[in-house]
């Protein structure tokens, strides 16, 4: 075991008290930034998009103990690699299914597919970072238990994607999953590729109207299955 298999694995009681009520506070104004960026019109959102980031960045950098102990790291990939293998899987399923009945949206060819979608695979790796690397160390020092840490931060990511019924089920069961496969290979990189096929799988196999074309938030209440040219949000 290195320093970063027990960078956030710290027993509750030898946590300072002042390392408790920063991270309260470095969890409450990050996750409220991150709400208020959702839930905010335009042009309001751009700027708090760009003061969440940069107060997410710091806080992260501030805190920073290495690549490893963020996940970043070769060990134990060869070992939990499996958990994008059985995303892909899922995601071969939905695509049968989506076949059959009539909901599969492909594209045409791999080039447009990449040019379509490596944006939300880096997305998807950001939002990792934010879930393995911001909220579950800091609750990890904060609650007792690594189940209920993992399970809350999980609760966490699952509200910010309100009011998508589907989306918010999805992100529950993933964060919680995805913590406990953290706590247990400390690899951040399996991870982020699992969460990049099962959104992009989503996005391919559900039509656009249910899932709201993946939006949260305001932009899910704002979205019109008949939109003119003005109206993307």
């Amino acid at each position: 075991m290195d320093a970063a298999d027990t960078a956030t694995s710290v027993p509750e009681y030898a946590v300072a008290p002042s390392r408790k009520r920063r991270d309260l506070l470095e969890l409450s104004v990050g996750y409220a930034l991150i709400l208020a960026v959702i839930w905010t019109p335009r042009p309001w959102q751009r700027l708090l998009y760009y003061t969440a980031a940069a107060f997410l960045a710091a806080v992260l950098w501030l805190a920073f103990e290495g690549w490893p102990a963020m996940g970043l790291r070769t060990a134990n990939l060869s070992r939990s690699i499996w958990i994008a293998g059985v995303a892909l899987a899922m995601a071969a399923v939905a695509v049968f299914v989506a076949q059959r009945l009539h909901t599969l949206q492909p594209t045409a060819g791999l080039i447009p597919f990449l040019q379509r979608y490596w944006g939300y695979a880096l997305w998807a790796f950001a939002q990792q970072v934010l879930l393995q690397d911001f909220f579950l160390p800091r609750l990890l020092r904060l609650m007792r238990g690594s189940g209920t840490a993992a399970l809350t931060a999980a609760a966490i990511f699952s509200l910010a994607h309100l009011p998508s019924p589907i989306l918010t089920v999805v992100t529950l069961v993933w964060g919680y999953a995805a913590c406990l496969l953290f706590l247990r290979y400390r690899n951040l990189y399996p991870l982020a590729l699992a969460h990049a096929i099962l959104g992009i799988a989503i996005a391919v196999t559900v039509p656009g109207p249910v899932v709201r074309n993946m939006r949260v938030g305001l932009g899910y209440l704002t979205y019109a299955t008949h939109r003119g040219p003005h109206s993307s949000h």
